[in-house]
């Protein structure tokens, strides 16, 4: 079970790297990394440092969480005995949120002009710098996963290390897989991207049918027992 939901807590963290919102600042971080295109060892170190970044902030955020809820024993309690009836409308929800029927554009941006300049400068301790902050921008689709999402998957597998790791590292391979090709094949970024922005949809449709689907069927089999 612990596999399904590591594979769970990655596929997770890819939707919330596509989601439009969190797609942007991914956008936004793959231009300071071409900045140094030219060095194109610099480039691939600079995305990984960044996907770092996200990583860790997601592991610390999700680690605190699970934790702090654990140590809460009514609440502990509360949530192991019906984390199934709670999952239902969660992933009804999050399949919402995915389609666009719920939620907006706001956004909660701690990323500044003087730490973007900085991130220009070719010191990957800034690219790590900016990872975390991104992961820790969150707007109602990545909130939505997130918090709605990883983290009941992290307490129902209590696994407060793994989980959130496999969805920082989710959210941060778009920004790793372009910095791939710029370092090896810029020529082909304009392609690849085009191609991301055009299957996004269908994957954020089919993402949110199934997130819908798979929580009525736990709303039916836990909530009301049938």
């Amino acid at each position: 079970m612990i596999d399904i939901a590591i594979f769970t807590a990655f596929w997770l963290g890819i939707l919330t790297a596509i989601s439009p919102c969190p797609l942007a600042t991914n956008i936004a971080a793959i231009s300071f990394i071409g900045k140094h295109v030219q060095k194109h060892g610099r480039v691939f170190v600079s995305g990984l440092s960044y996907t770092f970044g996200r990583t860790f902030a997601y592991i610390v955020l999700g680690a605190s969480i699970s934790s702090g809820l654990f140590a809460l024993d009514e609440l502990s309690r509360f949530l192991l005995k019906y984390m199934n009836e709670i999952i239902g409308p969660t992933m009804i929800l999050l399949g919402m949120l995915l389609l666009g029927w719920i939620g907006s554009a706001v956004s909660f941006n701690l990323v500044g002009d003087k730490m973007k300049a900085k991130a220009e400068s070719g010191n990957i301790f800034w690219d790590f710098a900016i990872g975390v902050l991104f992961a820790l921008s969150f707007c109602p689709a990545s909130a939505g996963l997130f918090f709605a999402g990883l983290i009941p998957l992290t307490i129902k597998a209590e696994s407060k290390l793994l989980l959130p790791m496999a969805y920082g590292i989710g959210t941060g391979l778009p920004v790793l897989f372009f910095a791939v090709l710029i370092a090896f094949g810029a020529k082909y970024v304009g392609t690849a991207f085009n191609t991301l922005s055009s299957i996004e949809k269908w994957i954020r449709l089919i993402a949110g049918i199934l997130f819908i689907l798979a929580g009525i069927y736990y709303c039916i089999r836990y909530s009301f027992a049938l």
